[in-house]
C-alpha cells in the first residue's frame, strides 16, 4: 500500500490543484461502481435476482458514474439495505461534527 501512496503522491505532485480535485473526484465516481457491485455479491444476490430493475439495468447501474438519488436507494433496497447521507464541513476548525441528512 506505502507504494501505491507514494506513486499517487509523485503523480499529485506535477498536477494543479485544480486537476487532483478533478481526479479525486473521478476515481470517488468509480470507486461508487465498485462498492455496489460488492455489496450486492456479499449479500450473495445476483443482478438477475433484483425485483426492482432488470439484470441489464443493474449492470448499468453498477457501471454508471453518476445516478439519481431515488435510484440509489431502490438498488440498496432491492439488496436489503439503507441508505444514510451524511454531510460534514470540509475545512473544519473547532468542534463541527458531520450530521445525517437523510436516512432512509
Amino acid at each position: 500500500m506505502a507504494i501505491i501512496k507514494n506513486a499517487i503522491e509523485a503523480m499529485e505532485a506535477v498536477m494543479t490543484p485544480e486537476q487532483v480535485s478533478r481526479a479525486r473526484a473521478a476515481a470517488e465516481r468509480e470507486m461508487l461502481a465498485i462498492r455496489l457491485a460488492e455489496l450486492r455479491e456479499r449479500k450473495g444476490i445476483r443482478q438477475s435476482d433484483m425485483k426492482a430493475f432488470s439484470q441489464t439495468a443493474i449492470s448499468k447501474i453498477e457501471r454508471r458514474k453518476d445516478m439519481k438519488l431515488s435510484t440509489l436507494i431502490d438498488y440498496l433496497e432491492g439488496i436489503g439495505m439503507g441508505l444514510e447521507i451524511r454531510v460534514y464541513p470540509k475545512n473544519a476548525k473547532g468542534s463541527h461534527k458531520s450530521q445525517t441528512i437523510l436516512k432512509v
